[in-house]
């Protein structure tokens, strides 16, 4: 896990973006055990108290469960996961497409554009 954080934004929900990301990637499957706050500390070179309110967030908003004297798992609820899933897509359209409207671009010069872009790397399906 890299180390590199921006100053714009509290480093426990950077932290948490990155968990989230590795699930939506399947990094992480359902029921897999995260690392102990201690070391998530030390792989992330963060204060275990920024690992703990990272592990807090993601609790309340059920993506992630405590098991008293177990650990942190992954949750196993497809719906709670695929809620995450299209919130994150939707989070991140909602950013484009407002950067795009900042430099001027109409709707149409968006979606022309994104289509072009798909089209120019494989129909837009990833390649790893």
């Amino acid at each position: 896990m890299t180390t590199e954080f921006e100053s714009s934004k509290p480093i426990y929900s950077q932290l948490a973006d990155r968990i989230n990301r590795q699930i939506l990637r399947g990094d992480l499957q359902p029921g897999d055990k995260l690392p102990s706050v201690r070391e998530m500390a030390i792989q992330a070179n963060v204060n275990p108290n920024t690992v703990q309110r990272t592990y807090r967030e993601l609790e309340g908003l059920k993506i992630v469960e405590t098991k008293r004297g177990q650990g942190t798992f992954v949750t196993e609820n497809e719906g709670i996961l695929h809620e995450m899933r299209e919130r994150l897509k939707l989070e991140e359209i909602s950013s484009f497409v407002k950067g795009m409207q900042e430099m001027g671009y109409t709707a149409n010069e968006i979606e022309a554009g994104l289509q072009a872009f798909l089209v120019n790397t494989n129909g837009g399906t990833r390649n790893d």
